[in-house]
C-alpha cells in the first residue's frame, strides 16, 4: 500500500511546499498596502504606534511625511473642488495637473496632505485617493468662494494660520501652497537646506534690497522648518488676529517683519526670486528656471481659474517645443513669453 502511495504521488513533498509557499504569498499580497484600498488599509492608527485614535492629524501626517518630516500642505474648499456649470475643471484639477505636467513633481504628490474645510472638499480629496485631512471649525462655513479681502475670506486665512501652527508644534516642517499655485518644477531643488534658513517665502516683486522690511511677502508659498524660533513667529502672528480689523494675515505678518520681530526672534529668512517662484504680480522671465507660477494679484477664483489655464498651456507649449529640439532650449527660452493674464487684470475693475 505505500508502495503504491509513493507511486501515485511522488512529488508529494515539493506539493505540500508549493501550497505553503502560496498561501505566504496570498498572505502578504493581501496585506499589502497596493492590494484593495490604499486609505483603508493604511488609515487604522493601530498601523502607527504611539498614534490614538482620535488623532488623525498625526495620522495623516505620517503618512504624507517625508523621512525628515516634511510634508506639503494645502488648503481646498468646495469652491475649489466643484466645477461650474462653464467649466470643464476646477482649480484642483488644475493644480494637480501641474504635478503631472512638471519636470520631477509627480514623486512628491506622495507627500501632500490637502486640508479640506468642508465636507464636499474632503469626499473629493478621498476619492482622488490623496492624502486628506478633515479641519473642522464648529459654526463657520468655509464651503463656497472667499472674495479676497472679504470678512469670510481673512476669517479664513487666520483659521489656516492656526491649523499650521500646530503642524510646526508636532515638529514637521513643510511647504504650505496655495491650490493656485502652479508646480512647473521640483521647488525642493531651489530651496536650501535645513540648516541654512528657518523660513524660506514668496514675495509678489523681487528686489535686490537685502532689507526685510522692504520685501513684499506673500503666504501662498513658503517652506518653514519646525523649531522653537519658528513656532514663536507663528505664536505671535496669530496673537494678532484680534488686534488687525481689516486686514488680513499676511499684511499683519508684513507688518511684524516690518517691525523688527525676524531679528527680535534671530530668524534666518530666505526671499524667494520672482526668477523660480514666479506670479502673475510679477513674471518670471525665465522658463528655463521657473518652478513655480502663484495666481497673485487676481481678485476671484474665475479669473485665476482661466489664466492659470491659459498659463498651463504656454508650459506644455514650451515643452513640446523642447522636446522636438532639445539642442535649441536656450533660443525657445530666450524668445518665450507667458500670455498675458488678461483676467486677473479685470478682475479688479
Amino acid at each position: 500500500m505505500d508502495h503504491n502511495s509513493k507511486q501515485f504521488f511522488p512529488g508529494s513533498h515539493v506539493m505540500i511546499y508549493l501550497l505553503v509557499a502560496i498561501a505566504v504569498y496570498v498572505f502578504v499580497w493581501f496585506s499589502s498596502p497596493f492590494f484593495g484600498n490604499y486609505n483603508e488599509t493604511n488609515s487604522s492608527p493601530s498601523n502607527f504606534p504611539g498614534i490614538g485614535a482620535k488623532d488623525e492629524l498625526e495620522l495623516a501626517l505620517r503618512k504624507a511625511s517625508m523621512p525628515n518630516r516634511t510634508v506639503i500642505i494645502a488648503v481646498i474648499n468646495k469652491a475649489y473642488v466643484e466645477r461650474s456649470v462653464n467649466e470643464e475643471a476646477t482649480m484642483l484639477d488644475l493644480f494637480l495637473e501641474s504635478f503631472w505636467v512638471g519636470e520631477n513633481t509627480r514623486p512628491l504628490l506622495e507627500h501632500l496632505l490637502l486640508v479640506a474645510v468642508d465636507q464636499t472638499a474632503y469626499e473629493r480629496c478621498q476619492f482622488r485617493r490623496l492624502h486628506c485631512y478633515r479641519l473642522v471649525t464648529e459654526g463657520v462655513d468655509f464651503a463656497g468662494e472667499k472674495v479676497y479681502m472679504s470678512q469670510d475670506f481673512i476669517n479664513m486665512m487666520w483659521r489656516r494660520t492656526l491649523f499650521l501652527l500646530e503642524i510646526l508644534k508636532r515638529g514637521y516642517n513643510f511647504i504650505f501652497t496655495d491650490i493656485d499655485v502652479m508646480w512647473l518644477r521640483n521647488p525642493f531643488l531651489r530651496l536650501s537646506p535645513l540648516e541654512e534658513a528657518d523660513l524660506e517665502i514668496s514675495v509678489d516683486t523681487f528686489n535686490d534690497d537685502p532689507r526685510p522690511e522692504n520685501k513684499y511677502i506673500n503666504t501662498g508659498f513658503y517652506y518653514i522648518r519646525s523649531n522653537s524660533k519658528t513656532i514663536s513667529l507663528f505664536h505671535t502672528w496669530y496673537s494678532q488676529k484680534n488686534n488687525s480689523t481689516g486686514k488680513k494675515e499676511q499684511d499683519v505678518l508684513q507688518d511684524l517683519i516690518r517691525g523688527g520681530l525676524l531679528q527680535k526672534l534671530n530668524l534666518k529668512v530666505k526671499f524667494l526670486e520672482t526668477r523660480y517662484f514666479s506670479g502673475f504680480c510679477q513674471d518670471s522671465k525665465d522658463i528655463t528656471a521657473v518652478t513655480t507660477m502663484h495666481a497673485n494679484c487676481c481678485r476671484n477664483s474665475k479669473a485665476k481659474f482661466r489664466d492659470l489655464t491659459t498659463a498651463l498651456r504656454d508650459w506644455k507649449q514650451f515643452k513640446a517645443a523642447v522636446f522636438q529640439h532639445p539642442e535649441i532650449i536656450d533660443r525657445i527660452g530666450l524668445d518665450f513669453k507667458w500670455t498675458a493674464h488678461t483676467e486677473c487684470l479685470n478682475s479688479w475693475q
